[in-house]
């Protein structure tokens, strides 16, 4: 941090505010909120780049009072380095536009992500106290703070929007080890908040339901699924076919239909993250689960 400090603190447009400690993303955050005087404030993360007019088209969306939030699109900024970030690239492009865009036709992005988020301030002065004492059994929680923001954005009754061409590139992880690590903490961050989640979806739309509903759901179908699938492998010596063929049918037809959108046959290559999914995240799922009350980023 000190020489961007150095290099940028007689900027009169940059003010600085230098904690004494790490006190984390969260209370940063709410410390430089609580300074700002702008109508708009974005959130980008450290590791972020943002296209030259991204503020321009938050902005442009920002224009209806009804919208507290708003999400640019995000891309792996080092999506070429290895397999696993070419793999979340494309996941990160199916996030955005297929599950963030269908959510914001009915204006509820149930996740504004952190890395490329703009909030109104107003808005967030009158949630910055729920924000800050987030709880889960007993424990401050500190992670998952765009999901909770975006979730206190719905219950205030603001709209939350995306913006598919404001674009903005992160880092991604290019190792399984940090990508699991990452995976979990966001894993616990979503079983907490949907159960916030659960009590607004009667005010909004019955997609927003479905989708909900399905997102936790199909994760809880597909693990039975496989372990049926191996159970009858062990117990019956036989091959489970029919598992194998749906599954691996479901794969084909989102990576075609992802590839058709993007026109990009890259995606075809995403049906890799199948196997991921069954082998690797979903048992890392099943642990955060049964570990919520962990609130370690698991990053340091």
């Amino acid at each position: 941090v000190a020489p961007v400090h150095d290099a940028y603190a007689d900027d009169s447009r940059f003010s600085f505010i230098l904690l004494g400690k790490n006190v984390g993303k969260r209370k940063a955050q709410i410390a430089a909120i609580r300074r700002s005087s702008g109508d708009l404030v974005l959130n980008v993360d450290s590791d972020t780049i943002l296209a030259a007019d991204v503020v321009t088209k938050l902005a442009r969306k920002m224009r209806d009072p009804a919208i507290g939030a708003a999400m640019g699109q995000l891309t792996a900024s080092n999506r070429n380095d290895t397999w696993l970030t070419r793999l979340i690239d494309m996941e990160y492009w199916l996030a955005c536009n297929e599950e963030r865009a269908a959510q914001a036709r009915f204006g509820a992005v149930m996740c504004c992500c952190g890395p490329c988020a703009m909030y109104r301030r107003s808005a967030l002065l009158l949630l910055l106290d729920q924000y800050e004492t987030q709880f889960f059994r007993g424990k401050p929680s500190d992670f998952g703070e765009d999901r909770h923001l975006t979730i206190l954005m719905l219950k205030a009754g603001f709209q939350t929007e995306y913006v598919p061409d404001a674009v903005a590139a992160t880092v991604v992880p290019d190792r399984l080890g940090p990508y699991l690590r990452q995976q979990l903490r966001w894993a616990r961050s979503t079983f907490r908040d949907t159960f916030l989640a659960l009590r607004l979806l009667p005010e909004l739309n019955r997609y927003l339901t479905l989708d909900v509903v399905g997102q936790n759901l199909g994760p809880l179908l597909l693990a039975l699924s496989s372990i049926a699938a191996l159970a009858q492998l062990a117990l019956t010596a036989t091959v489970p076919w029919w598992t194998g063929l749906i599954i691996a049918s479901m794969t084909v037809v989102r990576c075609s239909v992802a590839a058709f959108r993007a026109r990009e046959l890259r995606f075809l290559g995403f049906s890799l993250h199948t196997l991921i999914n069954i082998f690797l995240l979903l048992p890392v799922k099943a642990y955060a689960l049964c570990t919520l009350s962990n609130s370690d980023w698991l990053s340091r």
